[in-house]
Parts: C-alpha cells; structure tokens; sequence
C-alpha cells in the first residue's frame, strides 16, 4: 500500500474517533503517530517534541490566566462588574441585555476564556434577563455570542498558544486585540438594542448617575485587575507572564481580604478546576508542535497555497479564502485545534502577499471566536445551554443576529489593519 493511501486511512479512521466523541487530543495525538509511522518519521521525536514544546516561560502565562478566570467569578468581582455595566445601559432599549454584553466584555478583560466568559456572565444574567421580560432562549443567546470576546480582549489564553506556535511577541498580541475587541462588542450591542427595540424586551430605566458612581465604586477590584494586565504589558513594565501572576496574586487577595468571598477551603476546587482547563490545553499546545512538523513533511502549506491560488493570487482574495477556511472549520472545531491545524498552514500564505503576522493572527482568532456561535458545534452554545437550561437548538435562531452583527466586525478587522496594529508600539 502506498504511503498517500494509507494517509487517507489514518486521517479516515481518526475522524471516525471524532465523531465518536474521542477527545480531540487523542485524535490528533492517534493522527500524528500514524502519519509519522507511514512518512517513516522517527517516532522518537515525539518523544523530545512532546517535552521541548512545553518547556517554554511565557507558557507560563496559561494556567495563571485561566486560574485567574475563576478566581474573579469565585471573588464576586464578576457580578459586580456585571452590576455596573447595567447601570450604564439600563437607560436604553434592552439595557439589561447590552449589560450582558458588556460585563462579557469588561470580564474577557481579566479572565482570557470564552466557555469561563459565557458560563460566569450567563449564571448571572440570564435569570435577570428573564425576570425581566426577555424571551429565555434570546437571554442565553446573548450570553452565548457575549462570550466570544473571551479570547480576544487580552489577556487571552489563545493568543499565547498562537504566539507561541507562531513565534509571536504575546505582548504584541495582547495588544492588537484590544480594538478589535472593543468593535465585536459594539456590533454585538448594536444588534441587542436594534432586536430589543423591535421586540420591546426588557424594561427601561432612567440614567442614574448616582447608581453608575456606586456600581463603579464596588467594581474597582475589577477595573484594577484590567488596569494591572492592559497597561503593565502596554507600558513594557512586565510581561504576559509576570502580568498573569500579579493578577492572580490580586485575584486572590480581593477575594480572601477585601470581598471575603473566597473561603480558604474553597481554594483547592479552585485551583482543580483550573489546572483540569489546564492539562486539556497543555497537551494539546504540545501535540501542535509535533503536527506541524508532520505537516512540513507532507507539503501541507504548499497543498493549501495552491488550493487558494486556484482562486487568484491578489491580497483580498487570499484573505477572504483564508477566512474562509477558518469559519468552515469554526462550525465543527473548538478555537484550539483550529489554531493548532491550520495557523501553521495559512499564516504564512497570508504573510506572502503582505498580510502582517500580527494582523492576520487577529483575522484568525476573530474567526476561530466566532466558530463559538456556528453551529453544528458552536462551543458557547453548549454552554450557555448547560448554565441556562435551555435547549441548544432553541438558542440557535436566536443567536444568528448575534452572528451577522460579528461577521460585519471581522469584514472591518480583516480589511482595515488599523484596528489591529494601530496601538501597536512601532516594531
């Protein structure tokens, strides 16, 4: 049997063990060793790679920002963020649903995941929004789509592993996150408002500005935390990985000292839910390391570059293939195996018709992000379904203004670098 067949039988018998619902590592660990054994690649480098692609400090960063996630919602800081965003807004049509999004926005600002975003914010919310004269399904599905700034207003857990597989300053991606994000909110709030007001869901209320001034007050743990991560690592007075220990530190003292809603025997179920999140994302980082060279060895770039060439060869017709690719993929991966399967791959077909790394690394993510509301696997969408209660297929047709309002967002990031590279110190 030749080597190309016996590729095609590994890659088949593997999607079987994912739609079984094999974890995904497992699949692209089973993928891996199968491909190496049939290219005649020495399995011992599995071995080596498995260890030297962890053994890197600014992976540090992962599993103190995803401990920090747990912290702000176990500290309350969460609800009080929460609490001021619909101070904010109430004074508008859907006050309280653009407060769900934007306490989705303010806590992505701290905690670097979408699932901890959707999962915090929804428990909070959704049983206001309902009480409140929301339809439950859109309630959740505003949780849902809320959530998928998670991963791109820094600190972000998969802009380190992006990074770190794509040889990138994390500081730099951290960055160029920041006014991307802020825009998928906007378009995210302008959609709330414009299907609230269609609807006449929720109530209104007058702009307090006494109640704003309270609500903020209570929140300051919380905007110092953001304070802590966006300048320290804007002003280059630390790094990613210092910024995520500081934080937890902080996280930690607020909850413990000042909001004393952190119980020192709560800690260990803290601390063993966030190194679970940890040890399915750190095998998964180190498999990506191994999958890439395999790919480098099966002329995978080159197969794809002459896939999109087929197309043409100017810059927005690579982009928009590339894009393209990514959404397909967002509809049935999680964010991290879409990272570690095609970054390698399109990113430096996009680099060579003058897309900027960076850049493009924020193309990429927006679009794995928005793979969090596609369904057939839309991510957030079981989340929000598991925190609420609610049907997943009844928050699907609610969640597709949600989608429209996103893709028009990464359509501006894709095509206007200003919004990536523009707070970017010059390189």
């Amino acid at each position: 049997m030749d080597t190309g067949m016996l590729l095609w039988l590994i890659t088949a018998g593997v999607l079987v063990l994912f739609v079984l619902g094999v974890p995904i590592f497992l699949v692209i660990g089973f993928w891996v060793v199968g491909a190496s054994m049939a290219i005649d690649f020495t399995l011992a480098n599995v071995g080596v790679t498995l260890f030297e692609g962890l053994n890197f400090f600014g992976l540090l960063a992962l599993p103190l920002f995803i401990l920090t996630g747990d912290l702000i919602a176990a500290a309350g800081i969460a609800r009080r963020l929460a609490n001021f965003a619909h101070a904010c807004l109430s004074w508008l049509h859907g006050g309280l649903g653009l407060a769900t999004i934007g306490s989705c926005g303010l806590f992505a600002a701290i905690s670097g995941s979408n699932a901890a975003t959707t999962a915090t914010i929804g428990g909070i919310m959704h049983p206001l929004l309902v009480k409140d004269g929301y339809r439950s399904h859109f309630a959740a599905a505003t949780a849902a789509a809320g959530g998928t700034v998670g991963i791109i207003i820094p600190p972000s857990i998969i802009f380190i592993v992006y990074g770190f597989i794509m040889n990138l300053s994390i500081s730099d991606l951290f960055i160029a996150g920041i006014l991307p994000g802020v825009l998928m909110v906007l378009s995210m709030l302008a959609m709330c408002w414009w299907r609230c007001r269609k609807e006449n869901m929720g109530t209104i209320s007058p702009l307090d500005m006494r109640n704003v001034l309270t609500t903020a007050r209570r929140a300051y743990l919380g905007f110092f935390a953001i304070f802590i991560v966006i300048y320290g690592i804007y002003s280059g007075v630390f790094s990613p990985t210092e910024a995520a220990a500081i934080t937890v530190g902080f996280c930690l003292v607020a909850g413990v000292f000042v909001t004393r809603e952190i119980k020192w025997r709560e800690l260990p179920d803290i601390l063993l839910r966030s190194g679970q999140l940890t040890g399915m994302l750190a095998p998964m980082i180190a498999i990506s390391i191994v999958m890439q060279q395999v790919f480098g060895l099966l002329g995978a770039a080159e197969t794809v570059s002459a896939f999109i060439a087929w197309f043409g060869d100017g810059k927005v017709v690579v982009l928009l293939a590339c894009m393209a690719i990514v959404f397909a993929a967002g509809c049935i991966l999680e964010s991290l195996p879409i990272t570690v399967i095609f970054a390698p791959i399109l990113a430096p077909i996009a680099v060579s018709v003058g897309v900027d790394p960076v850049h493009f690394s924020v193309i990429f993510l927006v679009g794995a992000a928005i793979g969090f509301i596609t369904p057939p696997f839309g991510l957030n969408l079981f989340v929000a379904s598991g925190v609420t209660g609610i049907p997943y297929m009844r928050i699907v047709p609610s969640v597709l203004i949600y989608l429209a309002g996103l893709l028009v967002a990464w359509m501006l990031i894709a095509f206007v670098p200003w919004f990536s590279l523009g707070l970017i110190p010059v390189r």
